[in-house]
């Protein structure tokens, strides 16, 4: 089997020394297995995304030494794919429209319910289920997945699993029904203002490129279970997946875009070299 690995940034800032390691880690790992790497740019939030970023990815990239194919897939050019998917699961029953806000849901959730904690999960607060049988038709709704029946639907292949290689969690891990139903709840699958969702689009375009192993950050790894549980309602391939640790500043936090101290832009126009980054960065 080839070794296909992939990085997938979202022209909405800098690079930084995360993105570097991520990268590179991705990268090597492809190398060394004689496979191949690919890179993919995240641009479904177009309210957000710039020309001047993915242009700066690219430069970037190279500097570091990356080659990939191309094109590059961009997700912009992909909504077809993502509207064909949410038909399917549309026409088994499993989407409901959801007109609720944020505030909507904390409200929702912050009501007292006999002293019972609002819970998170990998997609952030579970939502309550207050759309779920309102049958709207609000062509201006959010799509949301019913956990409920999504699992039922799959009773047969319960419980889930996807293996992981990566240093905090490796070994083989199993998705219950209970757990997607208590700790994921029902996610989001399209949003109004963008009409698919991260966790929709990457599980389509992981397996539109072949992506055979996802190397990604250890925040997104609760996330593994809402993409296998999406692989599996669309009949698609699970990856093998790997998360590594976050980079992280002198206090602990992990780095974001908006920390352009960290910029590779920055770390290039100081006259580092790429010797200099994988040192920074471990590798």
């Amino acid at each position: 089997m080839t070794f296909i690995t992939r990085f997938a940034p979202s022209p909405t800032g800098p690079l930084h020394l995360g993105h570097a390691y991520s990268a590179l880690l991705a990268f090597d790992m492809a190398r060394q297995a004689g496979g191949e790497f690919h890179l993919r740019i995240e641009d479904i939030d177009q309210s957000r995304a710039r020309p001047k970023w993915e242009t700066q990815i690219y430069d970037d990239l190279v500097w570091l030494g990356l080659t990939w194919p191309t094109p590059v897939m961009r997700q912009s050019d992909r909504m077809p794919a993502y509207e064909n998917a949410l038909a399917r699961l549309d026409a088994q029953g499993l989407l409901y429209r959801c007109t609720c806000n944020r505030r909507d849901i904390e409200a929702a959730i912050s009501a007292p319910q006999e002293g019972v904690a609002p819970s998170f999960g990998p997609d952030g607060l579970i939502y309550p289920g207050t759309c779920r049988n309102a049958a709207r038709n609000d062509g201006d709704a959010a799509l949301r997945l019913d956990m409920v029946k999504a699992s039922q639907l799959l009773a047969s292949q319960m419980p889930l699993s996807f293996t992981e290689t990566g240093p905090a969690h490796e070994g083989q891990h199993s998705i219950t029904a209970a757990d997607l139903v208590q700790n994921v709840g029902d996610i989001v699958l399209a949003r109004r203002d963008m009409g698919t969702s991260y966790h929709l689009s990457v599980v389509l375009d992981d397996a539109a490129q072949g992506i055979t192993h996802v190397i990604r950050g250890q925040d997104l790894f609760e996330a593994s279970k809402i993409h296998v549980l999406l692989q599996h309602l669309l009949g698609l391939p699970t990856p093998v997946y790997h998360h590594h640790h976050l980079i992280r500043d002198q206090n602990g936090k992990r780095l974001a875009k908006r920390d352009d101290a960290r910029a590779i832009s920055k770390y290039r126009a100081d006259g580092a070299t790429r010797a200099d980054i994988r040192a920074l960065v471990g590798l």
